[in-house]
């Protein structure tokens, strides 16, 4: 998904946003019954090699006012899994990506283009660079919007978050040999990051992907379904902020979302794909999209 700014007047933009957008653009909900029916939910617990799984099924409107379904998978400090990016030069499905190189789980990635198959943000896998930040003549002098968060895997495979600087390219200069730019930063160092709310990309409700650190090292991995009216309508990024929150994490990170959200489980699911994504109108695991890139859970190697 590579979402595209409007190109209207500041004033008039304004004035329609505060027309149109959702209510938590026009005053402060209380989200505690939300957040007690997240934490308190009957979710399926599994517990797999080196992670966990779970996942809800959100009906009678308890979350945000919506149903919701939610995957999640936490992998704990010292875990004997890891963290592995891939990418290839025509658009693949993540259970493609997750299959050729026997991860355990996966997720999609970064941003690209829908036409040609390449990223848009910044990708070095393996010390090679595979992609670039597109640069923005709406957002900065160089970034867009949704690159504005970096994800590097340390030599360990897991991860640290880091906004990085406006230069476009700025990760360059960084010594990783895996890095990912996607955005925006939703939770930086325990706090949350202000979002622009003249960006329906922001505001309006969406399949989302995300990934997250806890404060012991736990990593998250989030995928809400979305554009399935009655079953999972989507998240806003605000709202997205406080799903990771709930979860426990003290960094964050929105990834691709759209038709592109999907999470893939070795052994579990249709073929691995444990969420419904949305390519296909149908609210099953069979509407998967291909893209450019993936995030996955692989076994960690064995020192020699």
């Amino acid at each position: 998904m590579n979402p595209r700014p409007h190109h209207l007047p500041t004033a008039l933009l304004i004035a329609i946003l505060m027309a149109t957008a959702p209510a938590f653009l026009h005053a402060q909900r209380d989200y505690t019954a939300d957040s007690i029916a997240f934490v308190n939910a009957d979710w399926h617990n599994d517990t797999l090699d080196g992670f966990f799984y779970k996942h809800h099924h959100f009906m009678h409107r308890q979350v945000f006012n919506s149903n919701q379904f939610f995957s999640i998978i936490e992998i704990p400090s010292g875990s004997t899994s890891c963290l592995s990016f891939a990418a290839d030069s025509i658009l693949t499905p993540v259970t493609a990506f997750a299959s050729r190189d026997s991860a355990l789980a996966a997720i999609n990635g970064s941003f690209f283009d829908m036409r040609t198959g390449i990223p848009v943000c910044y990708l070095r896998i393996n010390g090679k660079e595979l992609g670039e930040n597109t640069p923005s003549t709406t957002d900065s002098i160089h970034r867009k919007y949704y690159q504005n968060a970096t994800i590097r895997l340390l030599p360990t495979r897991r991860p640290r978050f880091l906004k990085p600087d406006s230069i476009r390219n700025a990760e360059r200069l960084l010594p990783d040999s895996n890095i990912m730019t996607a955005g925006p930063m939703l939770i930086q160092k325990g706090i949350d990051t202000p979002q622009r709310l003249d960006r329906r990309f922001v505001y309006g409700r969406h399949n989302r992907t995300a990934i997250g650190l806890k404060p012991d090292g736990t990593v998250v991995m989030v995928v809400a379904d979305g554009r399935h009216r009655g079953e999972a309508e989507g998240l806003s990024l605000p709202e997205l902020t406080r799903i990771m929150r709930w979860l426990g994490c003290c960094d964050a990170v929105n990834l691709d979302g759209g038709g592109s959200t999907t999470m893939y489980i070795k052994g579990r699911g249709t073929d691995g794909v444990v969420n419904n994504p949305s390519d296909n109108g149908r609210f099953d695991p069979s509407g998967q999209r291909r893209v450019a890139n993936a995030i996955l859970v692989v076994k960690r190697p064995r020192k020699r």
